[in-house]
C-alpha cells in the first residue's frame, strides 16, 4: 500500500459514491454513477461498479486518480 492515499472516516463504512465525492474524484453525488459506468475502479483488487458498496477500515481502492485506503 506504499504511495497510497488514506481516506478517514468516523463512522462504520462509507459508500463508493460518498467515498468518490469526499476524496474529490467527482464534484457532485450524481456524477458517481457516470463515473463508475465509464472508469474502471477496483475494491481490494476485484471490479466494483455499485455506488452504494460500503467501503470499510482497510478496504483499497484503485482508479485512474491514484489508489486509496480507507482508514477508520
Amino acid at each position: 500500500m506504499n504511495g497510497s492515499k488514506r481516506i478517514k472516516i468516523t463512522g462504520e463504512y462509507i459508500t463508493l459514491g460518498q467515498f468518490l465525492k469526499f476524496a474529490r474524484i467527482i464534484d457532485q453525488g450524481g456524477e458517481a454513477k457516470r463515473y463508475l459506468a465509464t472508469k474502471k475502479v477496483l475494491v481490494n483488487g476485484v471490479d466494483e461498479n455499485r455506488r452504494g458498496r460500503k467501503l470499510r477500515d482497510g478496504d483499497e481502492i484503485r482508479l485512474d486518480e491514484g489508489t486509496f485506503v480507507i482508514e477508520q
